[in-house]
């Protein structure tokens, strides 16, 4: 059976969501919009999609939003542009952004901008490593939070230190804030006290929202303007946007509000994880409710594993695991989302034991060390 198939079979989850069927969703969606007397739009004009982007526009202190629907075209777009302003076509950006880890080499195979890899690939990035460039940098991209270093945050002051920065150079500072939602809660502060001061922020209505796909870009109205006849060159100017936006619309508030609670639930997650040393947490302490865990078994064994307790007990485990630096052990990616807040913290531990023994019973065997008989 394939993985897809299995977990479409498990009753429990512990990372993400549990998987909808397309009729319980659009069925859902039909409900929201009868409900809302929703119409429509053409080519992005009408209520739904205007209304929408007024609001989250609002909400992040911007004078202008518009919606299309992937990232990868949103950010590709106004890092271009940028650029194109500032005169240069550096950009620097963290050694684990997402265009560069996730995009196909998106920005350089169609030369919308360069890419400057600034700071540790294990830490978040401060304003002393933009300073160690001597470059005319164009932009600087800013990931928040961290997606591939465990959801990690800046510290507030950092952050602030890097928005003067960037100002006080004519930088201009974009957000990748694909998980902005999150990082709200963890540092516990309003969406527009953390976008004020970045020239540009994009956000996703996919991943913590849960909407079927979309992405909205926000900034001054003469640069999402442009940004704008950008994306329909590029082939974004989809007839209908009206499924995107119902999608997202219909859980945006409920979703955002239920952010603090899942973060809570998170630190929770790591008392009980402290009972199982042999699993590796980063960070150390939740910046937001996403990290990483750390198995000391490779990627091939654990897959395994997760399959087996699909297929035995009908729980899922995680998406997909990725080779770590060590030999014999692998990482996942752990959210915390509206699954996992439905489970006790003792069903928790009943499930990790059930991991535990089976990573204890396959343990490589460890050469003997220089000397011993």
């Amino acid at each position: 059976m394939n993985p897809m198939e299995l977990r479409q079979r498990c009753h429990t989850f512990f990372s993400g969501e549990k998987p909808t069927t397309a009729a319980e969703d659009f069925a859902a969606m039909a409900r929201w919009c009868e409900a809302n007397d929703i119409a429509h739009d053409a080519y992005g004009e009408g209520a739904l999609v205007q209304d929408f982007e007024k609001k989250i526009a609002e909400l992040l202190g911007f004078e202008k939003a518009v919606f299309c629907i992937t990232g990868t075209m949103v950010q590709s777009v106004a890092l271009r542009l940028a650029c194109e302003a500032a005169g240069s076509q550096v950009v620097a950006l963290h050694p684990t952004a997402h265009v560069l880890l996730h995009e196909r080499g998106n920005h350089q195979l169609l030369d919308h901008f360069k890419s400057l890899h600034v700071g540790d690939p294990f830490r978040t990035w401060t304003t002393s490593d933009l300073e160690a460039w001597p470059d005319r940098i164009g932009a600087a991209l800013y990931e928040l939070p961290m997606r591939e270093i465990g959801g990690q945050l800046p510290g507030w002051a950092e952050l602030e230190a890097l928005k003067a920065h960037c100002r006080q150079r004519s930088i201009h500072l974009h957000m990748d804030g694909a998980r902005l939602w999150e990082a709200s809660a963890g540092y516990k502060r309003s969406l527009k006290e953390i976008a004020q001061g970045f020239d540009s922020v994009y956000v996703s209505f996919y991943k913590g929202i849960g909407a079927h796909a979309g992405a909205m870009l926000l900034g001054r109205a003469d640069f999402i303007a442009k940004a704008d006849m950008w994306m329909k060159r590029m082939g974004g100017n989809v007839y209908r946007r009206s499924p995107y936006v119902v999608s997202a619309a219909m859980r945006f508030d409920e979703r955002l509000a239920k952010m603090p609670a899942y973060l809570d639930r998170t630190e929770r997650l790591y008392d009980v994880l402290r009972d199982f040393p042999h699993l590796q947490v980063n960070p150390a302490r939740p910046h937001v409710n996403m990290l990483h865990v750390y198995f000391p078994v490779g990627r091939g064994r654990l897959t395994e594993i997760r399959n087996e307790l699909a297929a035995e007990y009908g729980i899922w485990l995680f998406g997909g695991a990725k080779h770590a630096a060590l030999p014999d052990q692998s990482a996942i990616e752990w959210y915390v989302g509206e699954a996992l807040s439905t489970l006790s913290d003792a069903r928790v531990r009943e499930i990790l034991a059930l991991v535990s023994t089976r990573l204890s019973v396959h343990q490589p065997s460890r050469p003997s060390s220089a000397g011993s008989a």
